[in-house]
């Protein structure tokens, strides 16, 4: 018995989703899959396009096991946070064999070589990176930079230090980097997979490809052109996106919340702005100085963006700002993560897996939302309630007559071929 795990976003489930989950199986001769699945808001800073159960459905019924959410304090954050948030998750279930990631490089040697300088940090490197931070540059170019000088110097493949700055521009690229990282740190007998990306460029706006980008899919949801992307999903995809549209009328972006934002940005006051999660000095007036020359969130964001600091990264500080993830919480939060797992979906496959789970792990295992109290664990309870939030706001974001609170305790876990059960 082979088992797989997956980390992903599944913002929406595609064709390259597809071809990854099969290769993923290929390549390792895997029975079964886990994907550790982003809920209602996702790593670059934005709602997710469609809500978590409905994520679950769709990857359960293209082929994945078991879905299981990874926490909102996880699932918003810097690449190597998020890693980490799935990467521990996926260990501490004491059955994974491999985790499978796409990588644009597609090779693991590389890779690997860039993990183990990041997570030793030798002198040169911590130098060249703090005179690029000096310098005003945000951390990922910072890092690249230094990188680069470490290679050129220290590197024995010429090859790979030419490569450097073209392998750390490719977002793919850098989460490997953090999933090989988090494997190291937390000395994890998960075996690491990576498959080279194919079809469109993770930015590609437009669908000009079978295997289009999830933005370009995107964009033609919010466009009002589901119709345009038939070609472009599975089937079972499509036809749960009709049904979400159905219910729900709006998919979900970021331009929703802009009012929230402004309301938050001129009743609160830089103390506790200072306090959210991925602030640093300096930052919080900026924010509230251009938080008075624009009204909508996309302008606000572009104001605020400069070479230090990127579109994602202020977009996930005002998602914190929302939830109200502060930096102490956050510290606090961390060494009892992971505190349990939340169960999206599963097919047959997927309640052997919780079994097997259930033997070998001590996790507590959340299927209806309302029992995770029964636990008794203040840690659980922190963490989770930040996931509601995160549900609450998701719906909240929905231009709906019907208001949408407390989705959590009312939602089911997916469960295809109910009958078997």
């Amino acid at each position: 018995m082979k088992i797989v795990g997956l980390i992903a976003e599944y913002n929406p489930f595609h064709f390259g989703h597809k071809y990854h989950l099969n290769i993923s199986k290929q390549l390792t001769g895997a029975d079964y899959s886990i994907a550790i699945m982003s809920g209602s808001f996702v790593q670059r800073g934005e709602p997710s396009i469609v809500d978590k159960w409905t994520k679950a459905k769709i990857a359960i019924d293209n082929g994945v096991d078991l879905v299981i959410e990874l926490p909102f304090i996880f699932s918003t954050q810097s690449a190597e946070l998020f890693a980490y948030g799935g990467i521990a998750l996926l260990d501490n279930l004491k059955i994974v064999d491999y985790v499978a990631f796409g990588s644009e490089l597609g090779n693991l040697d590389y890779l690997k070589e860039i993990a183990q300088v990041l997570i030793k940090e030798p002198p040169y490197y911590k130098q060249k990176l703090k005179k690029y931070l000096n310098m005003g540059y945000s951390f990922p170019v910072s890092r690249s930079n230094a990188l680069e000088d470490y290679f050129n110097k220290y590197g024995t493949k010429k090859k790979h230090s030419k490569r450097i700055k073209d392998i750390l521009q490719m977002p793919n690229n850098i989460l490997a980097i953090e999933y090989l990282k988090a494997l190291k740190n937390l000395n994890s007998q998960i075996k690491p997979i990576t498959i080279e990306r194919i079809g469109s460029s993770y930015s590609e706006n437009l669908l000009n490809h079978k295997m289009a980008s999830a933005t370009s899919i995107r964009n033609a949801m919010l466009n009002n052109n589901i119709d345009l992307i038939e070609e472009y999903v599975p089937k079972e995809t499509l036809h749960h996106l009709v049904d979400y549209i159905n219910k729900y009328k709006y998919f979900n972006t970021l331009d929703n919340y802009s009012q929230i934002v402004q309301y938050l940005l001129t009743i609160g006051n830089k103390d506790c702005l200072t306090k959210i999660m991925d602030i640093e000095t300096g930052l919080e007036n900026r924010i509230i100085e251009k938080s008075t020359q624009y009204s909508d969130i996309n302008s606000l964001v572009q104001s605020i963006v400069t070479k230090r600091h990127t579109k994602t990264r202020i977009q996930r500080i005002l998602i914190h700002l929302m939830i109200d993830l502060t930096k102490p919480v956050f510290e606090e939060l961390f060494p009892y993560y992971p505190s349990y797992l939340r169960v999206l979906g599963a097919n047959k496959k997927g309640f052997v897996l919780l079994n097997k789970i259930k033997q070998k792990s001590s996790l507590p295992i959340v299927t209806k939302f309302a029992d995770y109290s029964k636990h008794d664990n203040p840690y659980l309870n922190k963490i989770i309630h930040f996931d509601k939030k995160a549900t609450d706001l998701f719906f909240l974001g929905l231009d709906s007559v019907k208001p949408f609170v407390g989705m959590d305790y009312y939602t089911t876990p997916y469960i295809k071929n109910k009958s078997f059960y």
